[in-house]
């Protein structure tokens, strides 16, 4: 993740399932997710940033669309791209997504995470409301954003505090960069 509130919220993600709800589809993928976080969070510091790295990357694969992430983080930059630069765009996102994780989820503090109801959201989505418990720290709502690919459901979007988009963060982080030195930048 890229910037101040970027980084700040993959901090908040560290987690552990505790749910409440019954499990829905959407609510089972974001539950596997935490429960991936959990256990790299655990073995963080063994595993180092390579371990981590490796553990995360199948993970984020199965539950992100990390395709549809990349797009959307482009915005009307998308459209002027090459096919040959948007799968090179989707590689590198995908990558520097999973190295962000792997970098801020390095070590377990007591983290919780309580995952508080399903939702519909708009345009045939779902969130999942939840709240991160930590030691010593303010509880902080997350909802997570799922959308269908292929029948199986995906996160497309994490919100902080039910407002802040980590896609609006990363476009707000990437637009500056197209406009100042193109995609090559």
């Amino acid at each position: 993740m890229v910037g101040k509130g970027a980084v700040v919220l993959a901090g908040l993600l560290a987690c552990t399932s505790v749910g409440q709800a019954a499990d829905g589809a959407p609510t089972a993928v974001v539950r596997q997710f935490n429960d991936a976080l959990m256990s790299i969070l655990k073995d963080g510091e063994s595993l180092g940033y390579a371990g981590r790295f490796k553990r995360l990357r199948p993970v984020m694969q199965q539950t992100f669309d990390l395709d549809l992430m990349a797009e959307k983080v482009l915005g009307k930059h998308w459209d002027t791209l090459s096919e040959a630069d948007r799968g090179r765009w989707r590689d590198v996102f995908g990558e520097f997504t999973v190295a962000n994780y792997a970098a801020n989820f390095d070590k377990f503090t007591g983290q919780q995470f309580e995952i508080q109801g399903e939702e519909p959201g708009g345009n045939d989505t779902v969130l999942v409301k939840s709240l991160v418990k930590s030691p010593g720290h303010e509880d902080v709502e997350l909802t997570y954003r799922l959308h269908q690919v292929g029948g199986h459901w995906r996160i497309m979007d994490v919100f902080l505090k039910g407002t802040v988009s980590e896609l609006a963060l990363r476009r707000s982080d990437y637009s500056s960069v197209l406009e100042r030195d193109g995609f090559a930048g």
